[in-house]
């Protein structure tokens, strides 16, 4: 019948309507107040209601074995998936459940044979494990006994108790049956022994567990069932009931829990009984679990008693699935080699891309399809990304360390990740992002420290994580090169000497200054020894080693070693080679610390027009020169260029890069500061807490970056009238720079002439004279004469010797800066426009003061003329 002619059955009725494998057949349950009528696709829905009514069971037999199991749990979708299968959907005579080893497929087989056997009338309920020839042979027998029992048939002499059965139940005497036939998973045995005896019966139905989706299709075609991982719901249930309310330590302790046990059902087993026997926690076994390697192997591997399960079976997680790698190894050595091979990546987001080749694409298709059929690798929606839990991965690697194969095998892994990762060039960020949590899993394996590669592989993810702003890394891996290199390599070798320096480049961004000094002065030493004065590089190390001067307050040193690079490339470089721009790039931000902005501001605006024709809008060296620019415009009063530039670039920046990225957040300071030279205050205090809130949760008290943006914020508090905040923030400022920097370091002076200037405005006159003399001395030791810092010193001192009434030594500081200024700047430069200001006010002031004095003396005194 149509689906469309049906009726709505009656309540009542719903007993009588469910057909069994044939369209033409009704079981009759419960009480039928209606007419029977043939039905093929009840709602699940309904099934649930039939549930209620236990079915009359002396017209059949049940051999189902006694593993009872009082913590079953779940599990509902797949019961009634299968129910409507096996007992609603017409035609069906074979049904297979599959899923990964341990996933609980026995246990829900076991549900369904129970409910069958009470809600199903007249059909017999038969179980026949298939973990070997001899356990199905015992099993067919135990069946074969009950048909003698009933006097269905006469067993022959010649007869098999499995050509019995199979004879039996394929014959309309048997009437209705369900065969389950479990833990199916020896492929050679199911189809060259066991295949032949299923029987088939439209009154009939077999159901395969498996854990091979290949037996699966093989078996039942589509009408096959995966049983996923428990619900979280399902695991917390299951959990609660065997350890109990009080081993579970509160939600975030017993999710972690589940999540590392990937839901699985017989490894939460594993880990409750463990709970129990020891009288432990969900926090403590988490404690064990993130302890080492080892102790997670002996905690996967470790043997439990569980009645649930066939006796001689493992129960360890691990040791269950050894069953599976071995029939993989036999049936697919290439899936085994893959399997091992994953098995030392992060679990998650594996690319097809650095999955090793076997011989060819399809050989490597049919291994990814093996692992995904057992269930030990999943694909993404995106076929080529996949994912493997971990704790597939920790029993792979007992297995391979059973065979004594785990140095082989991370060596492999290592050889093969070297090979295909790219370098740090900005093109390659996309692949080499996400290749680089595979490759840091495998160079973190202790077992590969002499395996060659692994310091290529080392160099190659140390450049990649320092141009994503990780120097704290990069200094940890290019650590380890450099004592390998060390330990290998003659003092002159070009691998120690690449890896020494890209070690102080990574100290440098990781704000360790002295110590990437001390390495590039003695890099550089060696290669002027060995490397003629245009190889490329010795001209690396030495823009390193200026780009180190400046850092460190040498900004003399570093001009003088960026023009010679710079005269250098000149002669022997292209004018777009990468080289040359960032080199003439570092000496334009030399020019802007030493004072000579206009000079910076040119190089700049060449290399950015050069930059702006060759790259795209997000390639790092243009934005980088872009940030550049900005801040030289900010220094020449072009402060609207500057907020226009910089707004461009925090913007690209802020699509591209990661909240922490470094450049990114310099950036974001630049902004700031530019914000506020063009009086937009709370903009900058909000952009400033943004940046300093990130810096402190990331970076050391004294990193250079973090006391940079502290010290821009207690500006920006200042201006905004939170003066409090300002002079507290700048006193610890002050503070860590004074324990860290030397007494000429011009960062260290720019704190404590910022900390002068707080005071002088919140009426503390005499500490900010006292800091301002001492810096204005400092810097007249150290800096030239038009020096924009010292000029700015010698004017905020003049400022605060007028506040406490030194007129005499305010016009004089005042006229020597508006000299050196009136030949320095542009007529309308508004540090020039400042100082003269200044020096006018005070003059005016004066004559204000002369004037008055004049009208309020005595006539007697005027007059005497003695």
């Amino acid at each position: 019948m149509p689906v469309e002619e049906m009726k709505p059955i009656p309540v009542a009725s719903m007993a009588s309507a469910i057909s069994f494998g044939c369209s033409n057949s009704v079981i009759q349950m419960g009480v039928n107040n209606g007419s029977v009528i043939n039905h093929f696709h009840m709602p699940i829905e309904e099934i649930k209601e039939i549930n209620t009514r236990p079915c009359d069971q002396s017209q059949a037999h049940y051999i189902i074995p006694s593993l009872e199991n009082r913590h079953f749990t779940g599990r509902e979708s797949t019961l009634d998936e299968l129910k409507q299968k096996l007992f609603l959907q017409p035609n069906t005579e074979k049904i297979a459940l599959f899923g990964l080893g341990g996933i609980g497929k026995t246990q829900v087989a076991l549900q369904l044979a129970r409910w069958a056997k009470t809600h199903i009338q007249d059909c017999s309920v038969f179980w026949a494990p298939a973990l070997s020839l001899e356990s199905f042979e015992q099993a067919c027998s135990q069946i074969a006994r009950s048909f003698k029992e009933l006097q269905i048939h006469q067993n022959p002499d010649d007869e098999s108790a499995m050509e019995l059965v199979h004879r039996q139940l394929s014959s309309d005497k048997a009437g209705k049956w369900l065969l389950i036939v479990d833990n199916a998973d020896d492929v050679d045995l199911l189809f060259d022994e066991l295949d032949q005896y299923f029987p088939a019966s439209k009154k009939g139905v077999t159901l395969l567990t498996t854990r091979s989706h290949e037996v699966a299709v093989s078996f039942a075609g589509r009408d096959t069932v995966e049983l996923q991982k428990m619900t979280t719901e399902e695991g917390i249930a299951f959990l609660t009931k065997i350890v109990g309310e009080d081993s579970l330590c509160g939600q975030k302790s017993t999710m972690q829990l589940l999540e590392e046990l990937n839901f699985l059902p017989l490894a939460i087993a594993q880990a409750a009984f463990y709970i129990c026997r020891n009288n432990g926690t969900t926090t403590r076994y988490l404690e064990l679990m993130y302890k080492t390697e080892k102790d997670r192997m002996r905690l996967a591997s470790r043997e439990f008693h569980d009645s649930t399960r066939y006796r001689k079976m493992p129960n360890a997680v691990t040791t269950t699935w050894l069953i599976s790698f071995n029939q993989i190894k036999g049936a697919d050595p290439s899936a085994a080699d893959l399997l091992g091979f994953i098995s030392y990546l992060e679990p998650k987001a594996i690319p097809r891309s650095v999955l090793p080749t076997l011989g060819s694409e399809e050989e490597i298709e049919s291994a990814i399809g093996t692992l995904c059929g057992y269930g030990f690798l999943s694909r993404r929606d995106n076929e080529d990304m996949f994912d493997m839990h971990s704790l597939v991965q920790l029993s792979t690697r007992v297995w391979i360390s059973e065979a004594q194969k785990t140095q082989q095998i991370i060596a492999t892994v290592t050889q093969h990740i070297d090979k295909c990762f790219p370098s740090d060039e900005y093109t390659n960020r996309e692949t080499w992002r996400i290749l680089l949590p595979h490759a840091l899993k495998i160079l973190r394996r202790e077992e590969n420290k002499d395996v060659s590669e692994r310091y290529s592989l080392l160099s190659k993810v140390g450049n990649c994580v320092l141009a994503d702003g990780r120097a704290k890394e990069a200094v940890t891996l290019f650590g380890d090169v450099c004592a390998w290199n060390e330990s290998h390599y003659d003092e002159e070798h070009p691998s120690r000497l690449a890896s020494q320096h890209e070690l102080a480049r990574a100290y440098q961004s990781n704000g360790q200054i002295k110590q990437a000094m001390e390495i590039l002065e003695h890099v550089v030493t060696v290669k002027e020894r060995m490397l003629d004065e245009e190889h490329p590089d010795r001209l690396a190390s030495l823009h390193e080693l200026a780009i180190a001067y400046q850092s460190s307050g040498q900004i003399k040193q570093a001009v003088e070693l960026l023009e010679h690079v710079v005269a250098v490339e000149g002669r022997t470089l292209d004018e777009e080679h990468p080289d040359r721009l960032a080199s003439r790039h570092e000496l334009a931000i030399a020019y802007q610390s030493n004072g000579q902005a206009k000079e910076a501001m040119e190089l700049l605006e060449h290399v950015v027009a050069v930059k702006e024709r060759m790259l795209d809008e997000e390639h790092p060296d243009r934005l980088a020169s872009r940030h550049e620019l900005a801040r030289v415009y900010q220094s020449n009063g072009q402060i609207k260029q500057a907020v226009e530039l910089l707004e461009d670039v925090v913007a690209v920046k802020e699509r591209m890069l990661d909240e922490e990225h470094p450049d990114r957040l310099a950036s974001r300071h630049e902004l700031a500061r530019v914000y506020q030279s063009n009086g937009q205050i709370k903009q900058a205090v909000e952009l400033l807490e943004d940046v300093v809130a990130v810096k402190e949760r990331m970076l050391d008290e004294e990193h250079p970056d973090r006391l940079a943006s502290q010290h821009e914020l207690a500006i920006a508090y200042q201006s905004n009238g939170q003066a409090k905040e300002a002079i507290e923030l700048l006193e610890h400022v002050v503070a860590v720079k004074e324990r860290m920097l030397d007494e000429e370091h011009p960062s260290r002076l720019a704190s404590q002439h910022t900390l002068a200037w707080a005071y002088q405005s919140n009426g503390l006159i005499k500490q900010a004279i006292e800091l301002l003399e001492h810096v204005v001395a400092v810097q007249g030791r150290t800096l030239d004469e038009e020096h924009p810092d010292r000029l700015a010193s010698q004017h905020e001192l003049a400022r605060a010797y007028r506040s406490n009434g030194q007129i005499k030594q305010t016009i004089e500081l005042l006229e020597h800066v508006v000299a050196v200024k009136e030949r320095m700047l542009d007529e309308e430069h508004p540090d020039r426009l400042a100082a003269q200001r200044a020096l006018q006010d005070i003059n005016q002031s004066i004559k204000v003061e002369i004037m008055e004095n004049t009208f309020s003396s005595s006539p007697t005194d005027i007059g005497t003329g003695t």
